[in-house]
């Protein structure tokens, strides 16, 4: 038996190996409702951008594929989720206080205008998550309204609350 052969048959014996590594892939959950979709803030159009590009990392709804189950993509699969629920959720968008919500924002403008969001990896295995120039701007110019928004409805909230 040839070198290579005996190689072949140890990396084919390393990856059915790690088939058996356990790895929970974050749940799922499909009723949040404290999702930023159900406060109104959000036009159908950035909705969809925001579902299509983000929310498979970015909310407690993502959408598994078949790569996804399998080691060692699916370690990194798990890991990016994580941290992407752990940097913003979606789905939990009313438990943020304003603070946070304008912090969010300001994050979404800067990562989504540099190019960084959605990451090359994710748009490399999702085409259609890909952004247009067009599209980041939609995205950058909903986010900033959005924060102007917060900001008058808290403006006007204080201003109630003292009179």
């Amino acid at each position: 038996m040839k070198w290579w052969h005996y190689l072949l048959s140890v990396l084919v014996l390393v990856f059915l190996g790690i088939q058996f590594v356990p790895n929970d892939l974050p749940e799922v959950e499909l009723q949040n409702p404290g999702d930023i979709m159900l406060t109104g803030m959000v036009n159908d159009e950035v909705a969809g951008l925001l579902k299509n590009s983000c929310y498979d990392c970015h909310s407690n709804e993502s959408k598994y594929p078949w790569y996804s189950h399998i080691a060692p993509s699916s370690w990194l699969v798990t890991k990016d989720i994580r941290e992407g629920r752990e940097e913003l959720n979606f789905s939990q968008w009313n438990s943020y206080d304003l603070m946070e919500q304008l912090g969010k924002l300001d994050d979404i403008i800067e990562e989504v205008s540099s190019g960084n969001m959605p990451m090359g990896i994710y748009t490399l295995m999702h085409s259609s998550a890909k952004l247009s120039d067009a599209q980041r701007e939609l995205i950058v110019a909903w986010a900033e309204e959005s924060m102007d928004k917060l900001v008058e409805e808290d403006e006007a909230d204080f201003e109630e609350n003292e009179n």
